[in-house]
């Protein structure tokens, strides 16, 4: 297990951590700072606390999400992801005004420049995480302020990013599977918007309406992995692009991205006609092999994740729409039975891969729809980094061969 060495308190910065245990010994410091450093071992950094922000609230044992003091479950039935991309960067909700203003900032920033089409082309098949990876990474070439860190130009480019990226997965999966880029249509919403541009037709009311749904839950998450990759890139002053895609690399990892097409890959060995026997006989199994089953259990949550309660109904409304109930009752089965036995209770990935399924979304566009999402978290927490920058550079504590050693000439080894 790592043994850590952090930063507690920073007066000057506002980073701020939880219990001091065992102080060990003071670095240099400067005025108005004080300094702490810790031998406290904590692996994974879990129950550290990093930073402080304004952005998102987390009660794992109320299973609480909020953004800027909003509960989720207000948001989800009050908002559009448009509003909340704006509560995140601004830590309050828009007027009327100010959302309409929003809307036509993303609009005239979907279209995506020509180049961009021809480097998808060039790209060789294969993971779409890669893909979106160089991809965001390249749409700093042709971004007019892609060097101006000024505060007013990082959130241009946070709203460019946020209409960019949804435009990136969907382009990509259409020339990739053989068709052609479509154009957004500015009249429609940023969940309507990604639907026609993957699919070709205008998306029905309630598709749009659980996409919308799907964006808001995921939009951001406090630290997690890709956001704290995001800031610490943030921190060294790199570019908004730049700690973006570390945002991007984080969440390729399988410990953070990529579990609800796991589920979905499950559901579909289980098969959509199999009968209640056969689905506790694939479960129990995999628990006896001590396999994971994919889409329970969270490092925060130590009751249902609220965004599963949404993405629940989701699936259920549009498993009814289009007269497939199955996959639902598949997940709601497998559900029980893991509550029963494991007392483990269903995430966010769980119910999210039927309700994408049923939309048409391909099974590889699962994780860079997550990011479709994020971007709005990530650039947040980016916007927020910058104005109250110090460089994240913990220490940790060495446990290599005992110092000095003698180096021994090379002859001699």
């Amino acid at each position: 297990m790592l043994e850590l060495n952090y930063v507690v308190e920073f007066a000057t910065c506002g980073m701020i951590s939880g219990t001091i245990y065992r102080p060990r010994l003071s670095a240099t410091q400067r005025p108005g700072e004080t300094t702490v450093m810790t031998t406290e071992k904590t692996a994974g950094l879990e129950g550290v606390v990093a930073t402080s922000s304004a952005i998102c609230y987390l009660d794992g044992k109320q299973g609480v999400l909020a953004y800027c003091g909003h509960d989720i479950h207000d948001l989800v039935r009050e908002a559009t992801f448009e509003e909340v991309c704006y509560l995140l960067w601004h830590k309050r909700l828009p007027t009327r005004a100010e959302l309409g203003d929003l809307q036509s900032q993303l609009a005239s920033a979907r279209k995506l420049p020509e180049p961009m089409h021809r480097l998808i082309k060039t790209l060789p098949p294969g993971n779409s995480m890669d893909a979106l990876r160089t991809l965001i990474s390249a749409l700093a070439h042709y971004d007019p302020e892609a060097n101006d860190r000024s505060e007013a130009a990082s959130y241009r480019k946070a709203v460019r990013l946020t209409a960019q990226v949804a435009s990136v997965v969907a382009t990509y999966a259409r020339i990739n599977a053989g068709g052609g880029p479509i154009d957004p249509n500015p009249a429609l919403s940023h969940a309507a918007n990604f639907l026609l541009m993957l699919k070709g037709d205008r998306p029905s009311e309630l598709a749009t309406r659980a996409f919308d749904v799907a964006l808001i839950l995921h939009a951001d998450h406090e630290l997690n992995a890709s956001t704290f990759a995001a800031r610490v890139t943030a921190a060294t002053l790199s570019d908004i692009h730049s700690a973006t895609v570390a945002g991007i690399g984080a969440l390729k990892g399988s410990l953070h991205g990529g579990a609800n097409a796991e589920v979905m890959k499950m559901l579909m060995a289980i098969g959509e006609d199999a009968d209640d026997q056969r689905v506790d006989a694939t479960v129990r199994g995999m628990l006896a092999r001590r396999e994971k089953v994919p889409g329970f259990g969270h490092r925060v949550y130590r009751t249902e994740d609220p965004r599963a309660t949404h993405l629940r109904q989701m699936s259920q409304q549009i498993g009814e729409r289009v007269g497939n109930i199955r996959w639902y009752k598949l997940s709601q089965r497998i559900e029980t039975l893991m509550k029963s036995e494991k007392q483990i209770d269903a995430n966010v990935d769980f119910y999210s891969a039927s309700t994408y399924y049923l939309l048409g979304i391909p099974i590889e566009l699962f994780t860079p729809i997550f990011a479709v999402s994020r971007v709005s978290g990530w650039t947040a927490h980016i916007l927020e980094q910058y104005a109250n920058n110090r460089l994240i550079r913990p220490r940790a504590d060495y446990i290599g061969p005992e110092y000095p050693q003698n180096v021994v000439s090379l002859d001699n080894r």
